[in-house]
């Protein structure tokens, strides 16, 4: 299958541009907002989406730069600034958006989850732990002690408001969180009740949404593991939404 682009009107009289996976037939297992990293909406982005509409999620990935007029950032001084600008509020806003137009394609709020990936995975904790959802997938969810952008919170200071299962996926090495945040993230994770699970892996080889223009890559020592390693963590990405969108 292939995506496509839609605009959905916002509250503020703006429009949000989506990239929309939805599976070829059969019927639709659940709903999965992807949240993308600070490069924005990248062809790695949409063949993600493509991935998870192929297992029957009906997914969608919005743009979170559409505020700045932009969908993706190739120069390092833009995916700073652009990154610095997303906001817990703008997030919300574009999250909200998505969950209402998934409940109106019939999927209902215990089948929704989200998906995030750096600047995004850290926005989907603060989604995650202020709206019902399902469950929670993050990779590399970065400002644990101090916020990834003045607009975002700590996540120590929300994940003990989960609402949902999450899992959260690291690396040892190669990601931009020390191992000791990650620990300490854990610990206030669990303190929500919901179930947790946080992997880390010896370095940043799970990365399987790393593409050649991305700042994460293979560790050349580590390169004739780094298959198995990808594979081992997309299937723990969709084996959560497996076991708890139902």
């Amino acid at each position: 299958m292939t995506t496509r682009t839609e605009t959905i009107p916002l509250v503020d009289e703006t429009e949000l541009a989506v990239t929309v996976g939805e599976p070829d037939s059969g019927a639709v297992r659940g709903g999965i907002v992807v949240l993308h990293s600070a490069r924005g909406v990248t062809e790695r982005t949409e063949r993600l989406v493509e991935g998870l509409a192929d297992e029957g999620w009906l997914a969608v990935a919005p743009h979170l730069f559409h505020r700045e007029g932009a969908a993706r950032f190739d120069d390092a001084a833009s995916v700073s600034e652009g990154a610095a600008r997303v906001s817990g509020a703008s997030v919300l806003a574009d999250s909200d958006a998505l969950f209402g137009w998934l409940a109106d394609h019939g999927v209902p709020s215990d089948r929704m989850g989200v998906l995030g990936f750096d600047l995004g995975a850290t926005a989907a904790l603060v989604v995650a732990s202020q709206r019902a959802l399902g469950a929670a997938v993050t990779i590399a969810a970065a400002g644990v002690q101090k916020p990834l952008a003045d607009g975002l919170p700590a996540l120590v200071d929300v994940v003990g408001e989960l609402t949902c299962p999450w899992l959260g996926l690291y690396g040892e090495t190669g990601d931009p969180v020390d191992p000791s945040d990650v620990d300490r993230l854990r610990e206030a994770a669990h303190a929500s009740g919901a179930i947790v699970d946080v992997v880390v892996f010896p370095s940043a080889e799970h990365r399987f949404d790393a593409d050649e223009a991305s700042p994460v890559q293979s560790d050349p020592l580590e390169e004739r593991d780094g298959a198995a390693t990808r594979s081992e963590a997309r299937n723990r990405v969709l084996n959560w939404f497996d076991a708890h969108l139902r």
